[in-house]
């Protein structure tokens, strides 16, 4: 059994906190100790995010007051290393189990017994950076698999992987499957095989980027920042401390059109890591203006010449079209 803080040393506890510290009591006696063990392992956050009724407010405080909540934080900010779905079906259960051919067994199902909704749990064995510029490919790999994984199993889209259901509170019938820590490729290869990874480029497509979820907000945000940033360069050259203002207001901006934004400290990081990458290694910004205007001049005589070839294939298949249809010539 884990070892709790003792009560606070200023004064008598109030009725509330002791209500709150018995619920841990009693949370803690009733679980599995090796599941608990594992749990403690594997949940990183150190102040998590906890609620019973997310729509009353969402509150940080401590590991032990939160394992009291039905609902807690399940990653700490910038990182993933429990991936999450939320399948709302009456056999989520069910579907979790039903690995065989069709996705990797997950660690930890966490259901509602009265509606048969649960929360599917996968431990990862290297948590994934998700505030990272110089580390997207490992990001943007976590966001696909998520993907994956959400249609293998038909797990909610909206789902912002915030919370998770505590698997210790009494209101939930958890399950702990299995202990052993995944790679993303080994959550890869039955999703592959199986059809259920997205198609490449899914993430660039425009519905994607305007409306992410979980992970995928970070990619997205990323993704559209960093295209803007690129532009956003040629105001400041000379003036570090303008662009990074800059890409964190742009960043901030672009956060609040998702329906379900990240959180305030997760933007900034995420406005800084670009930053940082164009200061110390854009060739825009060591050469200044001068490869600025060169590389635009570029970018536009390549989409120019290739809106020209498009043009003359399009035209040139409009004629045969015709000359068939009118002189049935073939060209």
């Amino acid at each position: 059994m884990p070892q709790l803080l003792p009560a606070p040393a200023s004064g008598v506890p109030s009725p509330g906190s002791v209500l709150v510290s018995r619920a841990v009591e009693d949370v803690l006696a009733a679980s599995d100790l090796d599941g608990w063990e594992a749990w403690d392992a594997l949940w990183l956050p150190r102040r998590p995010f906890a609620a019973d009724d997310p729509r009353r407010g969402v509150y940080r405080m401590s590991r032990r007051w939160a394992l009291a909540r039905e609902l807690l934080e399940a990653n700490c900010a910038g990182m993933v290393n429990l991936v999450v779905i939320d399948c709302d079906e009456p056999d989520a259960e069910l579907r979790g189990l039903s690995a065989r051919d069709s996705h990797a067994l997950p660690n930890l199902i966490v259901e509602n017994p009265l509606t048969g909704r649960a929360h599917l749990g996968w431990v990862l064995a290297e948590p994934v950076t998700t505030t990272d510029y110089a580390r997207l490919k490992p990001l943007n790999y976590l966001t696909s698999v998520l993907e994956g994984l959400r249609r293998a199993t038909g797990g909610d889209r909206d789902y912002g992987g915030l919370l998770t259901k505590n698997p210790f509170h009494p209101r939930w019938n958890a399950h702990h499957v299995h202990y052993h820590r995944y790679s993303l490729d080994e959550l890869h290869a039955p999703l592959a095989s199986s059809g259920s990874m997205p198609e490449p480029g899914w993430m660039r497509r425009r519905a994607h980027l305007l409306d992410p979820s979980g992970p995928g907000r970070n990619c997205a945000l990323f993704t559209t920042a960093r295209r803007w940033a690129y532009r956003e360069v040629r105001h400041h050259f000379g003036d570090p401390a303008g662009l990074e203002a800059a890409i964190r207001a742009g960043a901030a901006e672009r956060n609040q059109a998702f329906s379900d934004p990240l959180p305030a400290a997760e933007v900034r990081a995420i406005a800084d890591s670009i930053s940082r990458w164009i200061l110390t290694r854009s060739r825009l910004w060591r050469q200044g203006p001068k490869a600025y205007d060169q590389t635009f001049h570029a970018i536009q005589t390549a989409r120019g010449r290739k809106s020209g070839e498009l043009k003359t294939a399009q035209t040139g298949q409009i004629r045969g079209r015709v000359e068939r249809e009118a002189f049935g010539w073939e060209r």
